[in-house]
């Protein structure tokens, strides 16, 4: 009887120490900060074409996450917009007029699954798609030797991606974040400004950017365990 009290208590010590062990080694976290680069292009009045003029985009990023399918990502970077003067030919003016634009915004963010690392429950998965909608705002500036500001405003995020979480606090994500905004007007030139007179028709007659974007993310701030034997 003694003895098989003794392996039963020695079984329970092991079963302990292996679920704290696999626990450790596979946590999850609620806080995401990281870079990401790509590239941009600019669709309005003065382009009519998606991927025309493409140029480079940067940022940061920070990423809350609420459950294993919610999050709210905020996000700060510079994107250059590169557009062709549609009356170029008369020999007046420059052939492309190239603005660089300042934004930032904040989206919530739905998994299509349950996103982590969570051995206790089988249904979470290290890699997802996922969609995201938002607000936020830009500024910009364009002319001689950049000095001359303009345009901006606030705009619509949304867009679809996916997730991977590689390692341990490492992850990558992949996006096409498309910006509607509320306003038209980052030519910076009148007379590449609402030419057949549907502005304010909809939104959708106003500009828009778009990006693709590679970003990596370092995840920190452990969550709470499940359970007092999950510690």
């Amino acid at each position: 009887m003694i003895k098989d009290n003794k392996y039963r208590f020695s079984l329970l010590v092991f079963s302990l120490f292996a679920v704290a062990n696999v626990q450790g080694q596979f946590v999850d976290y609620l806080c995401e900060v990281g870079v990401q680069g790509g590239m941009g292009y600019y669709v309005g009045d003065a382009t009519e074409h998606i991927f025309n003029n493409i140029q480079p985009v940067y940022g940061l990023q920070f990423r809350y996450k609420f459950t294993p399918r919610w999050a709210l990502s905020a996000k700060a970077q510079g994107q250059r917009i590169k557009i062709n003067d549609p009356h170029y030919d008369n020999g007046v003016f420059e052939k492309y007029i190239t603005n660089q634009l300042w934004s930032a915004d904040i989206v919530a963010e739905f998994n299509f699954f349950r996103f982590g690392t969570k051995q206790y429950d089988n249904r979470v998965k290290q890699i997802t798609p996922y969609i995201f909608l938002g607000i936020g705002g830009s500024i910009g500036y364009g002319g001689s030797m950049g000095k001359k500001w303009h345009g901006g405003g606030l705009y619509i995020p949304c867009g679809i991606g996916l997730k991977w979480k590689f390692a341990k606090h490492w992850g990558l994500n992949f996006a096409w974040q498309q910006q509607i905004y509320f306003t038209d007007d980052l030519e910076n030139k009148k007379r590449m400004d609402d030419p057949k007179g549907l502005n304010g028709s909809n939104i959708l007659n106003n500009d828009f950017t778009s990006n693709l974007i590679l970003g990596i993310v370092f995840e920190f701030a452990t969550l709470p365990p499940p359970c007092k034997l999950c510690k």
